[in-house]
């Protein structure tokens, strides 16, 4: 049975090894953006409630379960997506890694859902932290 987190305009629906992210502005211009199998990229303003949502799904049993099964001790490491860039033109962050949306087509499109394997979540949020940390000083 899968799992739901709701925080703010975030909602995540855990299940099997899988995380789906679905956005309040599927399909608007501060939908996420998604080159599956490439990166993310994420509206600048909506980083904090994605953080807090992250940090949410790492405490479900359906995450611990998905480390267990995976035995990769890459898994979960930050090394999975590159350092957040912003990109001032579009206020978006955009990570390189394992993101995945139904459309394959090349480039970032704005997606209603995507989806990320659940080991990867702890490295998502790492890097989206250390974004936020580094945006305060």
């Amino acid at each position: 049975m899968p799992t739901l987190t709701t925080v703010a305009d975030w909602t995540i629906t855990a299940s099997g090894d899988t995380a789906t992210f679905t956005h309040a502005a599927a399909g608007g211009h501060w939908a996420p953006r998604v080159w599956s199998g490439q990166g993310l990229a994420i509206a600048e303003a909506d980083l904090p409630a994605l953080d807090k949502v992250l940090g949410e799904v790492l405490k479900l049993p359906v995450y611990w379960l998905a480390r267990a099964r995976r035995r990769d001790p890459g898994a979960g490491e930050a090394a999975v997506w590159s350092e957040p860039r912003y990109d001032s033109g579009d206020q978006f962050v955009h990570l390189a890694g394992p993101c995945r949306a139904d459309d394959p087509a090349a480039g970032y499109r704005p997606v209603p859902a995507f989806a990320i394997d659940l080991v990867h979540l702890r490295g998502l949020r790492i890097r989206i932290a250390a974004y936020r940390a580094a945006a305060c000083r």
